[in-house]
C-alpha cells in the first residue's frame, strides 16, 4: 500500500516538472511553425513580384493595389493625426517642466525631433495600422477560406498569393512608410504649436534647435523602420487569414492573433533595429 502511494506521488512529482518543459517545447514549435509560414509566403509573394518585374504576363494588378492602399492607409489617416499630434502634445508638455529646472526649456525641440523621427512616428503609425487594417485584411481573408473562395481560385489554377496577399503586402509597405513620415509631421507640428502657444518657446528657436539636433539619418531610421513594421503587419495577417479554420470562431481567433502577434513582432523589429543602429553608431 505504502509503495503503491509512493509510485503514484512519484508520478505526480514527474508529471509536474515535465508539464512545463511540454508547455514550452509545444509553444517554441508552434512558434516556429508560424515563422515558418510566414517566411513562405514572403518568398511567394516576393517571387511573384520579381516575375512581374521581367515577365510581361505576370501583372500584379494595379487597381487592386490602389483599392488596398486606399482602404489601409488613407483611410487610416485621420486616426494616425489623431494619435500623432496627442503624442506631440503630450511629450511638449511632460518635458518642460524637467527642463525648466536646468533652465533650457527651449530643448524641447531637440528632444522631441529625435524621439518621433527615430521611434514614435513609425511605432504610432505600425500600432494604428496594425488595429485598422492589419485585423481586417486577416477577417476578410479568413472569410473568404471559410466560404471557399480561395478553394475556387485554386481550382481555377489561380495562386491565392498572387490575387490576394501581393496587393496587399505591397498596400501595407507603401502606406505605413507614408503614414510614418505623417506621422512625424503631425507631431512635430503638434509640438511646434503648443510650444509657441503655451510654453513661450518662439517659432523660431524651436525651429532652429529642430534642425541642430536632428540629422538625415534620424529620418531615414524612420522610414525604413515602417517599410519593415508594413511588411510584418501584412505578412503576418495575410497568413493567419489563411490559416483560418473553422467559421466564424475561426476567423475572430486569426483577427485576434493578427493583432497581438503584429504588436509583437513590430516591437521585437524596434529592439533589434535600435540594437543594430546603437552598435553601428547610428544613434
Amino acid at each position: 500500500m505504502a509503495e503503491g502511494s509512493g509510485s503514484q506521488g512519484g508520478s505526480v512529482l514527474t508529471r509536474l516538472l515535465v508539464a512545463p518543459v511540454e508547455y514550452v517545447g509545444r509553444a517554441t514549435l508552434g512558434v516556429l511553425d508560424h515563422v515558418g509560414d510566414v517566411l513562405g509566403v514572403m518568398w511567394q509573394a516576393i517571387s511573384v513580384i520579381l516575375a512581374s518585374l521581367v515577365r510581361r504576363r505576370v501583372r500584379l494588378g494595379r487597381k487592386a493595389i490602389v483599392s488596398q492602399m486606399i482602404r489601409v492607409g488613407v483611410r487610416s489617416i485621420g486616426i494616425v493625426s489623431l494619435v500623432s499630434g496627442s503624442v506631440g502634445l503630450i511629450l511638449a508638455l511632460q518635458l518642460a517642466p524637467p527642463l525648466d529646472e536646468f533652465g533650457r526649456r527651449d530643448l524641447v525641440a531637440n528632444i522631441i525631433g529625435v524621439a518621433v523621427l527615430r521611434e514614435l512616428g513609425p511605432l504610432i503609425g505600425a500600432i494604428v495600422l496594425t488595429g485598422f487594417a492589419g485585423a481586417s485584411i486577416a477577417a476578410e481573408i479568413g472569410t473568404m477560406v471559410v466560404s471557399e473562395e480561395i478553394e475556387a481560385l485554386e481550382a481555377h489554377a489561380l495562386n491565392p498569393v498572387r490575387f490576394l496577399v501581393v496587393p496587399r503586402l505591397i498596400a501595407t509597405v507603401l502606406s505605413m512608410t507614408a503614414l510614418a513620415i505623417f506621422a512625424d509631421v503631425v507631431a512635430i507640428g503638434a509640438a511646434l504649436w503648443i510650444s509657441t502657444a503655451v510654453l513661450g518657446i518662439p517659432q523660431a528657436t524651436f525651429w532652429e534647435n529642430l534642425l541642430v539636433q536632428v540629422k538625415l539619418v534620424d529620418f531615414l531610421t524612420g522610414v525604413v523602420k515602417g517599410g519593415v513594421f508594413g511588411t510584418l503587419i501584412g505578412m503576418i495577417a495575410c497568413v493567419n487569414g489563411l490559416r483560418v479554420v473553422g467559421g466564424a470562431a475561426g476567423v475572430g481567433s486569426a483577427t485576434t492573433r493578427t493583432v497581438v502577434q503584429s504588436v509583437v513582432a513590430i516591437i521585437i523589429a524596434d529592439l533589434f533595429f535600435t540594437a543594430v543602429f546603437y552598435a553601428t553608431g547610428l544613434v
